[in-house]
């Protein structure tokens, strides 16, 4: 479509205005999600990134869904912050498998002076092998974010996770106001935001709809939207929570699609537990970003090739960058993925497991 006839970006989305998306008839949904969607992206190209954690557990909040927090026995081993050279080794093997950003997280409320040199020089060695750059570090004051964005930081995480209403129900630790604070020294400083939230965590029909306003709402759209289903980790609290309506959850992709229509929007924690076919929705509701590897900081994450050889099935292509690898290279990479998964496949068919009774 021409640009003439794109939709208007919007910050003054009222609640109600959001919840009549949320009650369109299903198809009518997703009708108007793919069709802003279209208007803003190629549909089949889906930006892909790889998270790391740079420093795990120990956490002093006590966001219920969270296994890094030092509130809830999940059995997590404590880390020290990783040394840089690592750090720039496990970027190096994402970009060879196709990532064009690389995200690092640590598991702090706030980082602290002594860690601020490591951190920054985490960011600036990425940032040389061409990738964009992410960091999820807990709150940030001002003069903090002025020294990440000078180091070449690109985007900058931190979620909102729920709605405002509801937010005293998982964190207590932080408030609504701490975590728009940094939001907005994020976007003083220059910086692009990462910002969503995690579905399926007890709240309402509306309090969902009440986070993306708040998201839609704000000054500058987020570039990035993670939608997180929780992932169920035993020891938080809410191991036991019921899960979310996968109608819900893709709803709720597509919602965000129409407010934030130049927005990526991620498709992030929780696709361990999304089968290929409620991966495929939640690509035509405007879905347009994943994490992929082995691992979302502590929790598990459908595997890099599993990912290729669905983007295979679909027509989906990653999406490329400047620096990142060219179209060639991605095809190859992809074709030996391929290769290695019926390699894979045939090899176990070949043995039984042992430790198994009939």
């Amino acid at each position: 479509m021409t640009a003439t006839m794109q939709s208007p970006i919007r910050h003054d989305w009222s609640l109600e205005e959001v919840e009549a998306l949320f009650a369109l008839p299903f198809n009518d949904l997703l009708f108007q999600a793919q069709v802003m969607h279209r208007q803003n992206f190629d549909p089949n190209e889906v930006q892909v990134s790889t998270l790391l954690s740079i420093k795990t557990g120990a956490c002093p909040e006590d966001c219920k869904y969270c296994p890094q927090s030092g509130h809830y026995n999940t059995g997590l081993e404590k880390e020290k912050l990783l040394e840089v050279e690592k750090v720039v080794n496990e970027a190096k093997a994402a970009r060879e498998k196709g990532a064009s950003r690389f995200c690092m997280g640590a598991a702090w409320r706030n980082p602290r002076a002594k860690d601020m040199p490591y951190v920054l020089e985490m960011v600036k060695q990425v940032k040389s092998l061409g990738m964009e750059t992410c960091m999820t570090l807990g709150m940030l004051t001002a003069d903090q974010a002025l020294e990440l964005a000078g180091a070449g930081l690109d985007y900058y995480n931190h979620n909102l996770d729920t709605s405002e209403n509801y937010y005293g129900e998982i964190i207590t630790t932080r408030t609504y106001s701490d975590r728009l604070e940094t939001l907005q020294n994020v976007r003083d400083a220059g910086m692009k935001v990462c910002c969503g939230g995690i579905m399926g965590m007890g709240e309402s029909a509306r309090d969902r709809a009440a986070l993306l306003a708040q998201l839609a709402n704000l000054p500058s759209h987020p570039e990035s939207v993670p939608i997180n289903m929780l992932v169920k980790v035993q020891g938080t609290p809410l191991e036991v929570q019921e899960d979310i309506d996968p109608f819900d959850f893709i709803r709720t992709i597509a919602v965000a699609r129409i407010l934030m229509p130049k927005s990526h929007v991620r498709l992030s924690a929780g696709r361990e537990d999304m089968n290929e076919q409620m991966q495929a929705m939640c690509f035509l509701a405007g879905a347009n970003s994943i994490f992929y590897g082995e691992k979302l900081l502590t929790t598990p994450n459908p595997e890099a090739d599993k990912d290729m050889m669905l983007f295979k099935k679909l027509g989906i292509r990653p999406e490329q960058r400047e620096q990142a690898h060219s179209e060639d290279q991605q095809e190859a990479y992809l074709h030996d993925a391929i290769q290695a998964h019926d390699q894979q496949q045939r090899m176990e068919s070949m043995f039984y497991d042992a430790t198994k009774t009939a």
